[in-house]
């Protein structure tokens, strides 16, 4: 175990699946530090899953998930691996088996999940940027909550090979920085491409706003700034028939493909199961198969009609998370109505299938908010590049 691993005061990294590798010696991200959310591989080692169930029923990996290897290829040495939600199946960042990574910069908060401590180490500055996954939120809601940069990819561009699914039709990498700079480097390694398009329009997502309540008014400095970089917003409505109904049509989908993946697992294994995974579990155990159809078909239409919305170089702006992060240990029933606002703006970009970056912009009550690019399929490079701009015209 290295020292920033044995030294980790923070709880973000894994001592029951600890790997470390040293990178190429030369590359486009040599000189790097990262962390690895502990879903991905590592050749020679098990891969925990958040669940100490899990990591007892399977064997060790016999190859490094690509993704990952990519990374050490282009130079970047792998710190260690990350604590996740249990199952990555949670935005809360709380593990009842592992424990709850620092928010360092929320102290008492929660740094948001499931790719926690992905989150709590780059804000903590214990590598200079980590690898995650984003299924429903889990790499936009910690960037937020951390204040810290990260990113959902346009879902399907960079490899899932290696890595344990949750929902595969929403599941995506991502990755946090503290700087843009460094985002958008990983980016041009992970995306393969260096090339950015250019934004033209920007979009100001009217409902998405009105979900975040009094927390958007910290947001307006930084709209003013992206206004004075490409032009005043044009105010849109996302969802005609609402945000919360788009919800739902993620909640039952990405429910159905979970048990689907992990429910004879879990009905053989019986794990024992922490708050909140647990009951979501035993729900998704009983979704009605003929909902599913109907549901596939309204997300088709949502992801025609955003890409044709952001289309010709268009960016939709829109707060990442309602708010500021919950306090540690709340109980689900204080957050439910959080939760629900939360994961209905976090559905846009799952639903679409788009890329969605959140950017560090704000603070409320001393705590990090973030704001939200999302662009057609493929405009994934242009966002990093609009959010490097952003910051150095900060």
């Amino acid at each position: 175990m290295n020292e920033v691993v044995a030294n980790d005061k923070l709880g973000a990294f894994c001592r029951h699946t600890h790997a470390a590798l040293k990178g190429a010696g030369a590359g486009p991200l040599a000189g790097l530090t990262f962390g690895l959310k502990d879903i991905y591989d590592i050749a020679g080692h098990r891969t925990g899953f958040g669940s100490p169930e899990w990591l007892a029923t399977h064997d060790a990996a016999v190859r490094t998930a690509p993704t990952a290897q990519c990374l050490l290829d282009a130079g970047a040495d792998l710190v260690g691996k990350t604590q996740t939600d249990e199952l990555a199946f949670s935005l809360n960042g709380e593990n009842p088996h592992y424990g709850t990574p620092v928010n360092i910069n929320a102290p008492g908060r929660i740094p948001g999940g499931s790719s926690s401590g992905s989150a709590a180490a780059v804000a903590g500055g214990l590598v200079d940027f980590a690898l995650g996954s984003d299924t429903g939120g889990s790499v936009r809601a910690p960037a937020s909550f951390c204040g810290i940069y990260g990113i959902r990819p346009t879902h399907g561009r960079v490899s899932l090979e290696g890595a344990c699914p949750l929902a595969p039709s929403f599941d995506t990498a991502g990755w946090f920085a503290r700087d843009a700079g460094t985002l958008e480097r990983v980016g041009s390694v992970l995306l393969g491409e260096e090339r950015a398009g250019t934004p033209r329009r920007l979009l100001l997502a009217q409902d998405a706003f009105a979900l975040a309540g009094d927390a958007a008014r910290a947001l307006q400095p930084a709209l003013k700034r992206l206004s004075a970089l490409l032009a005043q917003p044009e105010p849109v409505t996302v969802a005609t028939e609402g945000l919360s109904q788009w919800f739902r049509v993620f909640r039952l989908l990405q429910g159905a493909e979970v048990w689907a993946q992990h429910g004879a697992w879990v009905s053989r294994v019986k794990p024992n199961l922490g708050p909140g995974v647990k009951e979501r579990m035993q729900w998704v155990s009983t979704i009605d198969a003929r909902e599913v159809g109907p549901a596939k078909i309204r997300r088709e239409n949502i992801a025609r009609d955003m890409n044709a919305l952001l289309a010709d170089g268009a960016v939709l702006v829109l707060p990442t998370v309602p708010g500021i992060a919950p306090f540690t240990n709340t109980p689900a029933a204080e957050t439910d109505d959080f939760r629900g606002r939360a994961l209905s703006l976090l559905s846009i970009a799952g639903l679409a299938r788009l890329p969605q970056v959140s950017l560090p912009v704000a603070r409320v009550e001393g705590c990090p908010l973030g704001l939200s690019l999302v662009a057609a399929r493929g405009g994934d490079m242009m966002l990093l590049a609009l959010a490097r701009r952003l910051e150095i015209g900060k």
